[in-house]
């Protein structure tokens, strides 16, 4: 059998269009490669050979085949759209469930789904129940400032003075190592007994509240234990709010010296290893502590920072980015004789997740060199918070400044930039133990209203870079009532197994005064908080009535979701807060950035859009319309909307209170309520019925056999008008019931399958049944039971016609393997209904086609054979155009869906492929018709991903964080007599004893945060179909091994039917394109790229940056304390003879906290 010779050559003509080669036989293009321009006409005289050529190619020859014409190709693919359409005519049953709708129109009433009203009633709700825990805030507020000015200072207080229960004391006593370690302090720690409370997921006690001290703090130290006397009283406000509100959920009091005391009691959540959490750290308080802020900070990389001194400016720096919420802006740059940014960023950025990533990751790699110019340095910083041109917080303006010290004070530049207002307020830190006079760094911080802190060792870090909000605090305390406004947080973890939550924050302030006529205390005593859960403010939201594409969404004015169906991050850190913007939860286009602006500036609207949206398996993108309604959130940062698809405007609602008032026993005596038990499944099918809350006592399960016979036992007991079910969800459960059980009555039950070939045949309603028929093929089902949350039923809803379901493969998976033909194919689609003039898609019908055998009857379908008789083969002397039977092995014939995706082959060894991406199959064929415009890509990133962790590159014996020196270091007398040293033996002798600290626990290992998957970007390429929807022929150039091939959508379905040469050699397969989700080590997008043009957002309504009559006397002092070696050896002499089984903690908190 002769083949017509392979030749390069133009594309060949369609009826409608003229394919775009790719000229040469060099490599195709890839994924990330440009399409083709028009460009400069080749002279005529080139294609003239390649014209003539084009006829001779689908001409037969002498004793051959030749490649099919378009008009037989043509005619395949209406073959194959009949057959379609008859199974689906004869078997999915799509006309007869619209006769059964109307049949029981006495059972079900048509309702309207209006969203201005919808949204408006929402919002109403959630404002309501934020405003119930905002009461509760300021009765809370109010307590404390009152409790705080009536408290007497002790100054000879005792531990054994002060009866709490401290949240980590039961942890502490189990841990082995701890021996007897503050034993004596635990005599006056309550014990106490737990309930379990599935409001909380977790064991409380409502008798008491709990107390969290951070591991760095000395509990008792005399400013902790005065804390705690004054902060008890709060226990019994904390117990009278819950009285008045049920609902309330966690309510906290951060203290600024670091004391946390929450109610209701419960045992605190400690990390396998060292527990970091400090409540001024966590978002909701930096967020409810300060006003935004625009901060810049300069490290000094001069020649004498190096050693531990640079790697404790690094740390820092990190550690002071951490204090910094998306409300704020920042940038870091490094100082000597110049000034450079140390990062891709020009200028101020905001202060989220990721851009704090990447300052974090440029910090690593700062050099000391050069000799220090604070002059270079601040006129960079001074500069940076002038900048008008860009978006920033436009509140408190600060520079923090990193050094070892230096003589010069830079005077002329503060005369030059911030005086006299002194707008910009200067914080200066003296990193490392020096022999520097620390007096300019001082005088900096004192003239410009900051404050000056010291930084001698790693221990100080935390504390003494968080302790600058107090400074900004105090025009707040200034500003008095005016300043207790209600902020509501971005979404974050909560730390004690809460899940996703937003609090409510509301600043306490001290209102003493030091004496008669003295001035107003400028202190913030901290920030009281109460947690909201998520799912509290979905249960506002209405579930069912919208649809399976239809919901609920809120936004704050930075533009992250608050509520969105696809806010699902995989992982969090609840040291940061859960940041999904708007345009990212969604495909981003300018109607919904239209949008988003316009809920962030507080507005309400409605408009109709047409826009892509991904597939719940997030395999395919649909283009589809939706109805967009917004309002904001009265009294909070929020603003809600809702979104519709035209054919959600109405649903049903069952009505059965004729068949109620007669049956006034159980519901299981209503009609119809027979067909969902499993006695009728083998001549009824299989029913699944959605896991869905229909009453409060029904419990949940994950195996949909043992939640159906929940559901059953329950309705043995429940009446038909009992209280504690879902009457909507319940009754329209069995409104389904009984309309599907008529559907295999009328339809299924008298066909015979295999003569069609199917698995199955099945509906899905938007009542939660899904009923499959025969009851056997329920063994093979692995659909979400729950049909809103299904692919193929959300997908139906949206797309016209027969949808193709493959089963899905991953690359890297071993092929499916056929076992007794159970491997099926899903096509379905949705039923309409029209009752007047209100139009509905309340079910989706399909079948299950089993894949051999249809893969059998789609080569007789795309063949020559006229009837079902022997297919026609060519003579000796006949002429003959190849089909997809018998010639499969010079034809590859293809049905492919609209995501790209193999559903059908006319190659035997191909059938365990199908499901997979058509580049992984054929990827010289897939690039050819992504070329010719039969696909388009679609490409986007989800910031929620999960990926596991990245090996550490290096594995030395040392723990980590703690600095190594080298040879030079161990030969310099200057070491030795540097903290350094000191800090380093400690450590090491602590290690000795302590042999933990330095080897992690194999047992432990699970547990450890860094051992588990942490939050990464991942990057998603979806393909959808073109514009192309004619049928045309093309070649695939390139050269010897060119190929021709023909494709043509298939109308009323999500097919791309494809015949095409087999290829001869692969020299041209140089270009794959990529489906899979790929990792993105960079975080996602390019984020030098994405500040230049920053999303629209709104900072808080409210800014305390400045009060005439603050009082900035107190703004550090500090004392330079040169260690000697003979100090150093003497002390580390009486550690070894003294050694106390575990380091005392330091308690590092300003003189100012004595209260």
């Amino acid at each position: 059998m002769a083949v017509p010779a392979r030749t390069c050559g133009a594309s060949r003509p369609g009826p409608e269009r003229t394919a775009r080669p790719w000229p040469g036989c060099g490599p195709q293009p890839g994924p990330g490669t440009r399409r083709p321009t028009s460009g400069p006409p080749r002279p005529l005289w080139l294609l003239l050979p390649l014209l003539l050529l084009l006829p001779l190619l689908a001409a037969p020859s002498a004793s051959a085949y030749s490649f099919p014409q378009q008009h037989t190709m043509q005619h395949w693919a209406r073959r194959l759209e009949q057959e379609v359409d008859g199974v689906m005519r004869i078997f999915g049953g799509v006309q007869q469930l619209r006769e059964i709708y109307k049949d029981n129109r006495n059972l079900f009433e048509v309702q309207e789904n209006e969203p201005q009203k919808l949204v408006e009633k929402v919002a109403g709700d959630i404002e309501s129940l934020l405003d119930r825990k905002v009461q509760a805030l300021k009765r809370l507020a109010d307590a404390a400032e009152n409790f705080q000015k009536a408290h007497r200072w002790q100054d000879n207080i005792k531990e054994e003075d002060i009866v709490y229960y401290d949240a980590k004391a039961d942890a502490e006593l189990d841990d082995p190592e701890s021996e007897d370690v503050e034993r004596g302090s635990k005599a006056n720690t309550l014990r106490l007994d737990f309930i379990e409370d599935p409001n909380f997921k977790n064991k409380v006690n409502y008798s008491y509240a709990a107390v969290q001290i951070p591991t760095d703090i000395y509990k008792g130290s005399t400013v902790i234990l005065n804390e705690l006397n004054w902060t008890e009283a709060l226990e019994n406000v904390f117990m009278e709010n819950r009285r008045q509100d049920p609902t309330l959920l966690w309510q906290v009091f951060g203290s600024a010296t670091g004391v946390t005391r929450y109610y209701p009691a419960t045992p605190w959540r400690a990390p396998k290893k060292i527990d970091l959490y400090d409540v001024r750290r966590r978002p909701w308080y930096i967020q409810g502590a300060s006003s935004p802020k625009d901060m810049v900070i300069i490290v000094d990389v001069s020649g004498s920072v190096s050693g531990l001194t640079l790697k404790l400016m690094k740390t820092s720096v990190c550690e002071m980015l951490d204090t910094l919420s998306d409300d704020d802006y920042v940038n870091v740059a490094s100082f000597n004789e110049k000034a450079q940014p140390v990062s891709c960023f020009t200028h101020l950025v905001q202060a989220n997740v990721r851009n704090k990533k990447v300052f974090k990751e440029a910090v690593q790699g700062m050099v000391a060199k050069g000799t220090t110019g604070y002059k270079a340095g601040f006129e960079y910083a001074f500069d940076q918070l002038q900048n008008s041109n860009i978006t920033r917080a436009n509140c408190n303006k600060m520079i923090m400044m990193f050094t070892d010290g230096g003589e010069d004070r830079v005077q002329d530049v503060f005369e030059k930039y911030n005086w006299p207002n002194r707008t910009v307020r200067v914080f200066t830190f003296s990193v490392g133990q020096h022999n520097y006079d620390v007096t300019p760094l001082q005088w900096m911080a004192c003239a410009n209203k900051g404050y000056y802190f010291e930084i001698p060792s790693i221990g100080a870090i935390r504390i003494n870079t968080q302790e600058y909000l107090d400074v900004l605090g105090r025009p707040m305390v200034l500003a008095g009532k005016e300043a207790k406004q209600v902020q509501w947080t971005n979404v974050y973890e909560d730390a004690l197994g809460l899940g996703l939550v937003v609090t409510g924050t509301l600043p306490v302030f001290n209102l003493t005064q030091d004496g008669p006529g003295e001035k107003k205390n400028q202190l913030i005593l901290g920030v009281m908080g109460i947690d909201v859960a998520l799912n509290d403010i979905k249960r506002l939201t209405p579930n069912y009535t919208l649809g399976a594409n239809g919901y609920v969404f809120a936004i704050d004015l930075n533009g992250y979701v608050l509520l969105h169906p696809n806010l699902k991050p995989q992982t969090t850190n609840f040291r940061e807060p859960v940041t999904l913007d708007f345009l990212d939860a969604e495909l981003e286009d300018e109607n919904k950035e239209e949008i988003r602006r316009s809920m962030i500036d507080g507005n309400k609207g409605h408009k109709q859009i047409r826009t892509l949206v991904k597939s719940l398996d997030e395999r395919y993108i649909d283009e589809v319309t939706r109805n967009y309604t917004w309002v904001p959130i009265r009294s909070t940062n929020y603003s809600l909307g809702l979104v519709l698809p035209p054919y959600s405007t109405f649903y049903l609602q069952a009505n059965l209170s004729d068949q109620i008032l007669q049956v006034k026993l159980p519901i299981s005596k209503l009609k119809d309520f027979e067909f969902l038990l499993p006695s009728s499944f083998e001549s009824e099918g299989h029913v699944f019925i959605a896991p869905r809350e229909y009453c409060k006592d029904l419990n949940a399960s994950d195996n949909n056999t043992e939640f159906l016979k929940n559901f059953i036992e329950l309705m043995e007991k429940v009446t038909p008008d009992s209280k504690q079910c879902n009457n909507f969800l319940l009754h329209n459960l069995i409104l389904d019931t009984g309309i599907t059980q008529q559907l295999v009555e009328r339809v299924w039950r008298d066909q015979d399958l295999n003569t069609y070939s199917l698995l199955a045949v099945f509906a899905a309603t938007d009542g939660g049944i899904t009923r499959v028929f025969p009851n056997k093929a329920a063994e093979d089902w692995t659909e979400n039971p729950e049909p809103f949350n299904a692919s193929f039923y959300r997908r139906s809803l949206d797309n016209h016609g027969y949808v193709f379901k493959p089963p899905h493969q991953d690359a890297l998976l071993r092929p499916l393997e056929l076992e007794n033909d159970t491997m099926g194919i899903l096509v379905s689609t949705a039923v309409e209904l029209s009752l007047g003039r209100r139009t509905l898609r309340p079910a989706v019908v399909g079948v299950k086609l089993d894949l051999e055998a249809w893969a059998e009857k789609f080569k007789v379908l795309a063949s020559n054979r006229t009837h079902q008789d022997q297919p026609q083969k060519c003579g000796p002397n006949s002429h003959c155009e190849m089909d997809c039977e018998v010639n499969n092995e010079d034809l590859l014939c293809v049905l492919i869906d609209d995501g790209g995706f193999l559903v059908l082959s006319n190659q035997n060894h191909q059938w365990d492929q199908v499901g997979r991406f058509f580049s992984e199959v054929d990827a010289n064929l897939m690039l050819a018709l992504y070329n010719n415009s039969f696909y388009t890509r679609k490409e986007s990133y989800d910031y929620q991903a999960a990926c596991a962790p990245q090996p550490p590159g290096n594995l030395g014996a040392a723990p980590r964080g703690v600095f190594v020196p080298t040879v030079a270091d161990f030969l310099n007398l200057a070491w030795w007599t540097s903290a350094a040293a000191w800090s380093l033996f400690q450590q090491l002798l602590y290690g000795l004893i302590y042999h933990s600290w330095f080897q992690a626990d194999p047992a432990e290992a699970e547990g450890n945060p860094e051992t588990r998957e942490s939050s990464c970007v991942m990057k998603q390429t979806q393909y959808y179909f073109g514009s192309v929807n004619a049928s045309y022929n093309a070649i695939i150039d390139c050269g010897n091994c060119s190929r021709l091939f023909h494709a043509q959508r298939l109308t009323n379905t999500n097919l791309l039917f494809v015949v095409a040469e087999k290829p001869l050699c692969s020299q041209c397969e140089a270009g794959r394109l990529l489906q899979k989700e790929t990792h993105c080590p960079a975080d996602g997008p390019e984020q030098c790229e994405l500040v230049q043009r920053p999303r629209y957002r709104r900072g808080p309504h409210i800014c305390f940056d400045y009060n005439a009559t603050e009082d900035t006397s107190d703004c550090g002092r500090g004392a330079s304390f040169p260690p000697s070696l003979g100090v150093l050896v003497s002390l580390q002499l009486l550690l070894l003879l003294g050694l106390p089984p575990r380091p005392q903690p330091q308690v590092l908190v300003h003189a100012s906290r004595r209260l």
